[in-house]
């Protein structure tokens, strides 16, 4: 019985260890600068919100902010490599073509990605951006909770609710006038070799690669 509670505890410390996971930083400051990427569109919020196609339930929640330089906070996020540069779950240098492969990253066989664009004022654009840049990483599960958090702040979003739930946060935000679209793919889940291939081609873009 002794043996049960120690394995018992130890299984719960561990699973109490994974939940406050964050990522870790892997990129310097300098990196970051060199990756900003200043996009000439309107100032605006994407929403980002992955639902099971099974079961209806959220899965993930990112937030893309076009400002000074345009962002995706993915907070707990696996969108990570060596070529993407990241720095307290921000993903800079979100030029078209990175948002592109971004959203169809997280599209796959058992999720769809809902796409929800809202224009806003430079003020609240360049305040969201300040805002994701100083969050700091975010723990697993999080991931609504930390961007709802955000958007909550922001003048104008007072209504939005701080939740855990990635639908209830695209049903808010749609109500401030977001349009919205979705993407469907169907390739493997398991897309650990597609973002190592898309690291790869980055690294061949390379002025030395």
């Amino acid at each position: 019985m002794k043996n049960l509670f120690r394995i018992g505890a130890a299984l719960m410390a561990a699973a109490l260890v994974s939940a406050c996971a964050v990522n870790k930083d892997v990129h310097t400051d300098a990196q970051v600068a060199q990756a900003a990427y200043v996009h000439d569109g309107p100032p605006r919020l994407t929403l980002f919100t992955m639902v099971s196609n099974e079961t209806g339930a959220g899965a993930h929640t990112s937030l893309m902010v076009n400002a000074s330089q345009r962002v995706a906070f993915d907070p707990a996020g696996n969108f990570r490599a060596d070529q993407i540069v990241t720095k307290g779950d921000v993903v800079y240098g979100m030029t078209p073509s990175r948002t592109d492969f971004y959203t169809r990253y997280h599209a796959r066989k058992s999720f769809h990605v809902i796409v929800q664009e809202l224009d806003v004022s430079p003020e609240v654009a360049e305040l969201a951006l300040r805002k994701v840049m100083t969050n700091g990483a975010v723990p697993q599960a999080n991931c609504a909770r930390s961007t709802s958090t955000i958007l909550h702040s922001l003048p104008g979003f007072e209504d939005i609710p701080v939740t855990y739930y990635p639908v209830k946060l695209a049903e808010a935000f749609a109500l401030k006038g977001a349009t919205s679209s979705a993407l469907y793919e169907y390739d493997d889940d398991d897309k650990s070799k597609v973002l190592k291939e898309y690291n790869a081609e980055l690294v061949a873009k390379q002025p030395n690669g």
